[in-house]
């Protein structure tokens, strides 16, 4: 089962059937990208669905919303409850969840004067996003020509549609060449992000990762993690990363709410570490999976149980 065979979707405030949910093709986001958008998953627990860090997620999408100036029609209580009321209408235990909101049809220039808000939220069962094989076995990735673009150019910080075209071009050229995913640097060369996902790297028994100064969307799922390998015992320091850090790694591993924990285990043909999974790598994944599972009921507020 994937998002084609989903039946209901969540739109403007009503569940309708998936195959009404329709915008017009003269609509503002379509022809300038101007809307913001999340991604949660829901994991099924051994006491009931739950959405991992939803608190999170909400405040990031508002976070978003304000940076671009879009007032969401809708309190984040109301976007809570549409989330669970969505999940249950499609009898999901467990999901991806895309809540986009956008600028609809109306005038046509670069401003969108009276084109109307619109809210889509809309769930279907996802499996890791860079693969299941690839979180036991590793992910291979290339360093992208494209940069990523610098903070005054656009609000890295806010999960903005447009902003994804970036990414776009990263990950379809690492496809072509025969990788799994891209690393983009930022303006002055240093380490950046992939193309949906943060990044850590380990040396030693020390942990890395950067912060908005790199260019970065700040994750929902690299915060967990940091506070993951923190309490496993392990130093992480945030900070900029060079390029050729990445060649005298030990450890490499993606983070995001799609990639979950996804080991690199090559970059541009060069073998990080051992050229498999590694140690640190995998306790953090194996904590982050009981995390979300339900199985440490130390990290419950982490998760929000659908009612």
């Amino acid at each position: 089962m994937g998002l084609k065979d989903v039946k209901k979707i969540w739109m403007n405030g009503k569940i309708i059937d998936m195959e009404d949910a329709k915008i017009h093709v003269l609509s503002h986001c379509i022809h300038y990208g101007t809307g913001i958008f999340e991604g949660m998953r829901c994991y099924d627990t051994e006491r009931g669905s739950a959405v991992f860090r939803l608190d999170a997620h909400l405040r990031r999408f508002y976070d978003s919303a304000n940076t671009y100036m879009i007032e969401i029609p809708y309190s984040r209580e109301e976007v809570n409850q549409a989330i669970f009321d969505i999940i249950k209408a499609n009898n999901l235990k467990s999901c991806y969840i895309r809540p986009i909101v956008y600028h609809g049809f109306d005038s046509l220039g670069v401003h969108p004067n009276n084109c109307p808000i619109e809210m889509v939220i809309a769930v279907w069962p996802w499996g890791s996003y860079l693969g299941e094989k690839g979180l036991e076995e590793g992910i291979k990735v290339m360093i992208s020509p494209w940069r990523k673009y610098h903070s005054s150019m656009f609000p890295t910080i806010a999960k903005a549609c447009g902003q994804y075209l970036n990414s776009y071009l990263s990950v379809l050229e690492a496809r072509e060449k025969g990788y799994e995913e891209a690393i983009l640097l930022d303006a002055d060369g240093d380490i950046s992000e992939g193309s949906g996902e943060n990044i850590f790297i380990i040396r030693g028994d020390t942990i890395y990762t950067n912060d908005p100064s790199s260019s970065i969307l700040l994750g929902v799922t690299r915060g967990a993690v940091i506070k993951i390998a923190e309490d496993l015992g392990y130093k992480v320091f945030i900070r900029k990363m060079s390029r050729g850090e990445l060649f005298i790694s030990d450890e490499i591993f993606f983070t995001g709410t799609a990639a979950e924990v996804t080991p690199v285990v090559e970059i541009d043909k060069r073998k990080v570490g051992n050229g498999k999974k590694g140690l640190i790598t995998d306790a953090i994944q194996k904590r982050f999976f009981e995390i979300v599972k339900g199985k440490l009921p130390e990290y419950d507020k982490w998760l929000s149980f659908v009612e």
